[in-house]
C-alpha cells in the first residue's frame, strides 16, 4: 500500500478544483493510496478500514475472498472511507485515465459524506483513529484475559447479532438538540411537561375540556408578549387561577422529572450494558467495553447502509458529468463508455444502486429546471398540460435543487420524494418494471420470467421492500426476564437466526430471554412450486420464543388467517 505518486496527486488536485467549481463541497486535505489486489482481499472483511478491530470472522472471510478471487479474479476500482481526513484506495491495475474518472467519483462520495445530514454524527470524527484506539483496547483486554481471551470474540459475536438495532435516529436527535437549542430548547422542561403530559392526562380524565388547551396556549402567548421570554414562565405559572385549579402540579412535575432521568436507554445494547446484572459483575465489566466498541462501529456504518443508493447515485452522477468535459477523456472515449456502462448498467432483473440513484438525481434535476417541483405543477391533472409545462428556471436553480436533495435525502426519502404521477413518469422514462415468475407454457418443469407490471406504484412498493430496514424491537424486563417485542410492520424475522441470537442475548443478560414476534405459515402447504405461484394464503401467527439455559422453546400466542404477501426483513 503506497500513497499516490506526485503526478497522479497533482491530477487529483486538479479534479478537486473542477469539482468545487461545479458546486461540490469537501475538505482540501485528502489521502489517496494505491493498493494491490491482495490488499483489497485483506481489507474487504474490515470494510476497508485498516485499523478496525480484529475478529475471527475477518480471517475466515479473507480465506473465502482468496478462494473466490482464484476462481474469478475481480476487485473494485476504488473504495473511499468517511473519516477525517477522507481516505480513498485505488486498485494498482487502474489505468491513469481511469483513475481520473474515479477521482471525480470519489469526490462525489466525499461531498455526500460531508454534507448529507444523515452523516452529521461523523463529520467531526477521525474514525480511523477511533477504530485504532478500539483495536488497542480489545487487544489489551485479550492480553489481560490470557487463556480466556477467546471470550472477547464470543462477546463480539453475540453483540454483532443485534448491532443493527442501535439507536441511530435517537443519536441524531441528540445531535440536533445540541446543534439547534433555539429550536428544541425554546420551551423549558416545565412548559413542555405542562402542555404535553400534564394537560393530556387532564383531558383523558375529563377534568378539563379540549378547548382549555387552546385557551392556555393563548394565555402563554399573552404572557410572552407582555413579560418577554425571560419572565414569561414565572408569570404564567404564578397566576392565582392556575395555582388554585392545579395545586398538585409541582408535585406531579417532580415525580415526572425523576422518572425521565431514569428513562429507557437509546437501544437494546445500552439497555443490556446498564441493566444486566451479569455484565455489571466486577469480573465481567470488560464485556461492556467490548460491546461499546461494537455499538460505536455499528453507529458509524448505519448512515452508509441507509444511503447506499443515494450515495452511489450521487457519485455516479458527478463522475459522468465532470469526466466527459475533462481533457483526460481525449482518446479514451470508447474505454470510458465501456467502463461507465458497466457501472451504471440498468439490469433487467434486480436493481443497480449506481444506476437507479443516478437516474433519480437526473430526474429531479430535470423536474427542477422546468419548475415541476412546484405546487402549481403538482395540481395539474391533464397529461398534455403536464408534458408542456416548462418554466425554464435555469441551471443555477436545478443545481440548487439537487444539492438540497443530496443534503437531506437518504434512500427512503429519495425513492419516495416524487409524487405518484412523477414516479410513473420516471418508471416510463427508464423503462423499468417488476418481474414475476410462472410455470413455463411449453415445459411443465421449467419456470419463466415475465414482466408482471410497469406500474409506478408497484415498482416503488417493490423498491421499498429492498431498502435497508432493520426491525423495530421494543424491550423491557418482566419478572427478571428480558422481554423483546418485535413491532410487526408487515415483515417477519429470519427464523433460522432467532435461536442463535436469543442464546447470545441470554448469555449477555444472564437470565432467561423471550421474544414476541409475528410469523407466517402457509394455510394449505404444498410441495409443488407451480401451485405455490397461485397467491397462497398464509396464517399470520403471533408467537413467543423463550430462551432458558441455552434451550429455546416456542409457543403460539394468537392465530389469524391473512392473505398478505409474505416477505422477510
Amino acid at each position: 500500500m503506497n500513497l499516490l505518486d506526485q503526478e497522479m496527486k497533482s491530477k487529483m488536485e486538479a479534479c478537486k478544483v473542477k469539482a468545487k467549481e461545479a458546486g461540490l463541497i469537501f475538505p482540501d486535505n485528502t489521502l489517496e493510496y494505491i493498493v494491490t489486489n491482495q490488499d483489497m482481499l485483506e481489507l474487504k472483511p474490515m470494510v476497508m478500514i485498516p485499523t478496525l478491530y480484529d475478529y475471527w470472522v475477518h480471517d475466515v472471510e479473507v480465506h473465502h475472498n482468496r478462494w473466490m478471487y482464484s476462481a474469478h479474479p475481480n476487485n473494485p476500482y476504488e473504495t473511499v472511507i468517511n473519516t477525517k481526513p477522507p481516505v480513498s484506495f485505488y486498485n494498482q491495475d487502474n489505468a491513469d485515465w481511469l483513475n481520473v474518472m474515479i477521482f471525480y467519483h470519489v469526490l462525489g462520495h466525499i461531498d455526500f459524506f460531508q454534507n448529507n445530514v444523515f452523516f452529521r454524527n461523523t463529520w467531526d470524527d477521525d474514525f480511523c483513529g477511533v477504530a485504532l484506539a478500539d483495536r488497542r483496547l480489545l487487544n489489551r483486554i485479550r492480553s489481560e484475559l490470557g487463556e480466556k481471551k477467546r471470550w472477547v470474540d464470543y462477546v463480539i459475536e453475540f453483540t454483532r447479532a443485534i448491532d443493527n438495532l442501535v439507536g441511530y435516529h435517537k443519536e441524531l436527535e441528540i445531535r440536533d438538540r445540541e446543534d439547534h437549542p433555539e429550536i428544541f430548547g425554546f420551551f423549558s422542561e416545565k412548559v413542555n411537561f405542562y402542555f404535553g403530559e400534564f394537560l393530556k392526562s387532564q383531558c383523558e380524565a375529563e377534568r378539563v375540556k379540549h378547548e382549555f388547551y387552546y385557551d392556555e396556549l393563548e394565555r402563554y402567548n399573552r404572557n410572552l408578549r407582555e413579560f418577554g421570554k425571560k419572565d414569561c414562565e414565572t408569570a404564567f405559572f404564578g397566576d392565582d387561577t392556575f395555582r388554585s385549579k392545579f395545586p398538585e402540579f409541582n408535585d406531579v412535575l417532580k415525580k415526572w422529572s425523576e422518572k425521565e432521568r431514569k428513562r429507557k436507554p437509546k437501544d437494546l445494547l445500552e439497555y443490556l450494558m446498564e441493566r444486566s446484572s451479569f455484565l455489571n459483575k466486577a469480573d465481567n465489566k470488560w464485556m461492556k467495553d467490548v460491546m461499546q466498541v461494537v455499538r460505536r462501529t455499528s453507529l458509524y456504518f448505519q448512515a452508509q447502509m441507509r444511503t447506499k443508493i443515494s450515495n452511489e447515485g450521487w457519485a455516479s452522477f458527478w463522475h459522468e458529468k465532470l469526466f466527459v468535459t475533462d481533457p483526460t477523456i481525449s482518446s479514451h472515449e470508447t474505454d470510458f463508455a465501456r467502463v461507465n456502462s458497466g457501472v451504471i448498467l440498468d439490469p433487467r432483473i434486480g436493481i443497480n444502486p449506481y444506476a437507479t440513484g443516478k437516474h433519480l438525481f437526473e430526474f429531479i434535476e430535470e423536474l427542477a429546471s422546468k419548475g415541476k417541483l412546484s405546487p402549481e405543477y403538482q395540481l395539474l391533472k391533464g397529461i398534455s398540460e403536464r408534458d408542456k409545462y416548462d418554466r425554464n428556471l435555469g441551471s443555477e436553480f436545478k443545481k440548487k435543487a439537487i444539492l438540497e436533495a443530496r443534503k437531506y435525502f437518504d434512500d427512503h426519502m429519495l425513492v419516495n420524494f416524487l409524487s405518484d404521477e412523477d414516479f410513473q413518469e420516471f418508471v416510463d422514462k427508464y423503462k423499468l418494471f417488476v418481474i414475476g415468475v410462472r410455470p413455463s407454457r411449453e415445459k411443465w418443469d421449467t419456470a419463466e420470467v415475465y414482466i408482471k407490471t410497469k406500474s409506478g406504484k408497484d415498482y416503488r412498493k417493490h423498491f421499498n421492500r429492498m431498502l435497508y430496514h432493520p426491525p423495530v424491537i421494543d424491550f423491557d424486563t418482566k419478572d427478571g426476564r428480558l422481554h423483546l417485542n418485535h413491532v410487526y410492520e408487515g415483515r417477519s424475522l429470519y427464523r433460522r437466526h432467532i435461536k442463535q441470537v436469543l442464546i447470545g442475548l441470554g448469555y449477555l443478560w444472564g437470565r432467561p430471554v423471550q421474544l414476541e414476534t409475528t410469523e407466517y405459515e402457509e394455510d394449505q402447504p404444498t410441495e409443488r412450486w407451480f401451485d405455490q405461484a397461485n397467491n397462497p394464503k398464509y396464517k399470520k401467527i403471533r408467537v413467543l420464543y423463550i430462551c432458558k439455559n441455552k434451550e429455546v422453546t416456542k409457543k403460539v400466542l394468537s392465530l389469524e388467517l391473512g392473505s398478505e404477501e409474505k416477505y422477510s426483513d
